[in-house]
């Protein structure tokens, strides 16, 4: 399968109405604010309780509830966790964390990428209330995969704020499009829109990773 890209003068927030009709119906979003501001380590006892579902918070402090995953998509993220975690075993440089991670922003919003990879030189210089609770750091990669309850439109905004608070790489990976679109988002830059990529490069923040793509696009069942 041949990779094409598409360089767009528009942000990838602004390229036409979701192919996924009809749209889905995203996070249930409980608003706290003004009245209440979780703290963290309240919120962490919270996801305990609730182990259930998936609890992010926004910059703003409301609390935004995701059904349990689509067994497809959850097949399709063990893929992808699985390849990041073999290359940073290896590659030795970082380490690589799945959907049960949560990362506190510097904007605030607790949030937890679908995989994730963070260097260790970064990670030793954490101090112990930056490990308290839902770890204060950004990571330096994401990967975001859609599934059939996220909003695409939802999404791009989570990838912008990755990109706000200091992430380096992310990735949105959709396959409900049709068109097999992946996103590519470094701050500063464009958004890179691939149709039907074959393989993911994550060079040159990810020296020699590679993510086969072929498996997410065409699941064996």
């Amino acid at each position: 399968m041949t990779t094409q890209s598409k360089k767009p003068s528009l942000s990838a927030t602004q390229t036409g109405p979701d192919p996924v009709a009809p749209e889905p119906f995203g996070p249930i979003v409980l608003k706290l604010n003004p009245l209440l501001r979780l703290t963290d380590e309240q919120l962490a006892e919270l996801c305990s309780l609730n182990d259930a579902l998936r609890i992010e918070r926004n910059a703003q402090g409301d609390l935004e509830f995701m059904p349990p995953t689509h067994p497809t998509s959850g097949n399709r993220n063990s893929r992808i966790t699985a390849r990041l975690d073999n290359w940073a075993e290896g590659d030795g440089t970082g380490a690589a964390f799945d959907a049960t991670a949560g990362f506190t922003l510097p904007n605030g919003a607790l949030r937890s990428p679908d995989a994730a990879w963070i260097l260790k030189s970064r990670l030793a210089g954490m101090t112990e209330e930056d490990r308290r609770g839902f770890w204060r750091i950004s990571p330096d990669f994401v990967i975001e995969l859609r599934s059939p309850s996220d909003r695409l439109r939802g999404l791009h905004a989570k990838m912008d704020e990755y990109m706000e608070n200091g992430v380096r790489l992310g990735w949105l990976i959709d396959p409900l499009d049709p068109r097999r679109r992946v996103y590519v988002y470094r701050p500063g830059a464009p958004v890179e829109i691939l149709e039907g990529p074959a393989t993911l490069s994550g060079e040159p923040e990810l020296p020699g990773f590679t993510l086969d793509l072929q498996s997410i696009w065409e699941p064996a069942f």
